[in-house]
This record gives structure tokens, C-alpha cells and sequence, in this order.
């Protein structure tokens, strides 16, 4: 399985473009950034603007309204936040909203928030969410989403997402 091939989804912290530059127009840029809670958005807009030019979607993580205000192509929903206000909102067609989770009961919360597809997570990296091959497979039958890999994904392991039948990943470092 070549990495070309596979729907990438880069979680980025920082409004800087030096990383996003080198992505292939398959990766999906989402901004998530947990140690500030000030939103610059200027910088946001910039964003969106330097990615619509390169062809990569670009979702802005818990805050849907901004994300629809901005008219940015989606949000993704942390496993945290279990919010479903945004039901009432009506939207583009085309807006994404995708979601996180660790466990069943986060799985059954992104559902109702109707999320269009479920990162589960962690399925490499050795925290306190870590699934591992067998875990990841078992808890993601228990759903009907699309289900996103998230967690520890390098080069050297990817490979093992063809033994999950996943054409679709999320990370950070993956993409450093």
C-alpha cells in the first residue's frame, strides 16, 4: 500500500505553512490547538486561503460555528467534546464534520452528533488510549462511520493499515 494512496488528514497546532507546503492535495488539514484558546482569525482566513490555492480541505477543530462563519470545508469534534447544539445549524452540503474517539461510548457519542466519520484512536502509540491491531479492529465493528486511524502512525508501520482494511489515517508526527 503506497501512502499516495490513502485519504491523510494533518493535525496542525500552529497557522504556519512551512509543513502544510510539502502535503500532496489528498491531505486534509485540520487546526487544532488545545494550549491557546484565543482564535486568530486573520491567520485562519490566510490559512484557508493559501490551501484553497494548493486543493487540500481545511476543517477547524470544536468550533463548528466559527468553521460554518469562515465557511471552511468542515470541523472535526474532539472525543471530549460531546456538545450536539450544532444539530440545529443547517449546512453546505459539502461540510465535513468528523469526530474522534477511544472507546464505544465515545463511539456512540460522535454518532449522535452525526459525525460523517470516526477517528479512533490510539491505535499505535502507547498511551493511555492505546488499542493495538486486534483492539482497533474489534472496537471499530461496532460501527457503522467510516473509521480514520489515528495514533502513532510513522512510515515504518503503515503498511499495517492494509491488515485493518483502512484506506484512511490521521497524525502529527507522520506528516513532520
Amino acid at each position: 500500500m503506497h501512502d499516495k494512496l490513502l485519504k491523510k488528514y494533518y493535525f496542525i497546532k500552529s497557522l504556519d505553512t512551512n509543513n502544510i507546503k510539502k502535503q500532496d492535495k489528498k491531505t486534509i488539514i485540520i487546526y487544532r490547538n488545545y494550549t491557546s484558546p484565543k482564535v486568530d482569525i486573520n491567520k485562519i482566513l490566510k490559512l484557508k486561503s493559501f490551501l484553497k490555492k494548493k486543493g487540500n480541505k481545511f476543517l477547524l477543530a470544536n468550533n463548528i460555528e466559527l468553521a460554518l462563519k469562515l465557511r471552511l470545508d468542515g470541523a472535526y469534534i474532539s472525543s471530549f467534546n460531546k456538545k450536539l447544539n450544532h444539530l440545529s445549524y443547517s449546512f453546505n452540503p459539502n461540510f465535513i464534520i468528523i469526530g474522534s474517539a477511544h472507546n464505544l461510548k465515545e463511539i456512540r457519542i460522535k454518532e449522535r452528533q452525526k459525525v460523517q466519520k470516526i477517528f479512533i484512536s490510539s491505535l499505535f502509540k502507547k498511551n493511555k488510549n492505546y488499542l493495538g491491531l486486534n483492539k482497533f479492529r474489534l472496537i471499530s465493528k461496532y460501527t457503522n462511520q467510516n473509521v480514520v486511524a489515528l495514533g502513532g502512525i510513522s512510515k515504518t508501520n503503515l503498511k499495517k493499515l492494509k491488515l485493518l482494511n483502512i484506506s484512511e489515517f490521521a497524525g502529527i508526527s507522520f506528516f513532520e
